[in-house]
């Protein structure tokens, strides 16, 4: 399957004369928030850098900060794909939309749009807007048999572990053993997204600020990439800094991934790629473009995940961008 822009137009979308209607929140909310605050919780300990911003961004234009959309990474075998952990999701209101295909990182994706909820949606973080959901698996029939040999050894461990993937991202733990040290440096020779994963597991891959919900001159990316520069931290400079759709509607960048101490099963401990942090403004669409501002709706503005910024967005936690961040 070729690279494909994917647009959507949410909510204003027509489909046979109708307008597309976004399905409602299923069981409870509060439960739900709750195991993505958890989610929050193990990402902002384990990731230093992400924690800093976010708190950089609140002092700089106040609390009211909204997440555009949380990421996980799978291992695409024995059932410990994407089907793993949207379930979850799906369990709750959330609706499947678009696939996404990385040829050259044998991978793929789809996004997951979130459910109408009763409650205001005026809190901050997880208790603001529910984030748009995506979710990448490693199409693991495409690698070395060593490969292969590795991934399907611990999902084999893991056994019925994919069955509880949201549990294991709450809490902050692998459904299968820790690996090894080589058998870790093996993976990363040949997939650094292997890697990652193997060590991370169903850990919240990253968190992503909506920048033009910002109240501030932070709401436009460019401003928002220039004040973390300013202050010291390091984007993926992948492709640029700045990754825009081909429609030029929507805009990305993304730090670079921080790194913990991971004690192998061999005893060995080394560095390790974490997570990051990334911001995305959505520009209202062109048959929009006359609303008044404070008019603007979410679902006035560009929808849905670009390949070609997302494949650029994978590679923050990449060996060549953490060995520019340490340089």
């Amino acid at each position: 399957m070729e690279n494909q822009s994917f647009s959507v137009l949410s909510a204003s979308k027509a489909q046979n004369g109708g307008v597309i209607q976004d399905s409602s929140f299923q069981g409870s909310e509060s439960f739900f928030r709750s195991v993505l605050g958890n989610m929050e919780a193990i990402y902002l300990n384990k990731n230093p850098t992400a924690k800093a911003i976010l708190e950089l961004v609140r002092s700089a234009d106040g609390d009211q900060i909204c997440y555009d959309h949380f990421a996980f990474r799978t291992f695409g075998v024995n059932g410990h794909g994407i089907d793993s952990m949207s379930k979850f999701f799906l369990d709750f209101g959330y609706e499947r939309r678009e696939e996404l295909r990385f040829p050259a990182k044998k991978l793929k994706a789809f996004w997951f749009s979130p459910p109408k909820v009763s409650t205001s949606s005026r809190g901050s973080g997880v208790n603001g807007p529910l984030p748009r959901i995506f979710i990448s698996e490693l199409l693991v029939d495409q690698l070395s048999p060593e490969a292969q040999e590795i991934i399907k050894k611990y999902t084999n461990i893991s056994h019925c572990g994919k069955e509880y993937a949201a549990l294991a991202s709450a809490l902050g733990i692998l459904t299968w053993e820790k690996p090894s040290y080589s058998e870790f440096q093996q993976l990363a020779r040949e997939s650094e997204y292997a890697a990652w994963t193997l060590v991370n597991g169903y850990a919240l891959n990253h968190v992503t600020i909506s920048t033009h919900r910002l109240a501030s001159n932070l709401r436009s990316i460019g401003n928002l990439n220039q004040f973390i520069e300013e202050n010291g931290f390091n984007l993926n400079s992948e492709g640029g800094i700045l990754k825009v759709s081909p429609d030029g509607l929507l805009l990305q960048s993304s730090t670079v991934a921080d790194s913990t101490s991971f004690e192998f099963s061999d005893g060995i401990t080394e560095a390790v790629p974490c997570s990051y942090i990334e911001f995305a403004e959505r520009l209202v669409l062109p048959q929009y473009k006359d609303l008044p501002t404070e008019k603007v709706e979410e679902f006035h503005r560009r929808d849905g995940f670009e390949v070609g910024n997302a494949d650029k967005i994978f590679e923050s936690t990449s060996k060549d961008q953490l060995t520019r961040r340490a340089a």
